[in-house]
């Protein structure tokens, strides 16, 4: 079993940063990624970051690559999303995730456990 807790959600003004944390508890795999998405009402779920746990590899949205900045902490079983210049467009709930196969890792569907998101809102 693994479990997926989300922290650090918010509000903050326009031009403001964010630090989300993922804590995952649970079974250890050899080999997988964490990863980012976020929802807003009315959109689809968007990827926007993931990493290779034990090598580190990132991969971003093209259009998330300037702002948001995803790393890990091995002995925490952690990973975070800093996140930069927010705008009130960036207002979601922001999902960690866990896939045990991490090949197309901007899809959804390849992630097998999902926390329950943590909040953001962006004020103008």
């Amino acid at each position: 079993q693994v479990q997926l807790v989300e922290s650090g959600g918010g509000l903050v003004q326009a031009g403001g940063s964010l630090r989300l944390s993922c804590a995952a508890s649970g079974r250890t795999f050899s080999n997988y990624a964490m990863g980012w998405f976020r929802q807003a009402p009315g959109r689809e779920r968007e990827f926007l970051s993931a990493i290779r746990w034990s090598g580190g590899s990132a991969f971003y949205a093209d259009s998330r690559k300037g702002r948001f900045t995803i790393s890990r902490d091995n002995a925490k079983n952690t990973v975070y999303l800093q996140m930069n210049s927010l705008a009130p467009e960036d207002t979601a709930v922001y999902y960690c995730a866990l896939s045990t196969r991490p090949v197309k890792v901007a899809l959804a569907t390849t992630y097998d456990y999902w926390g329950q998101g943590t909040q953001v809102t962006v004020s103008s």
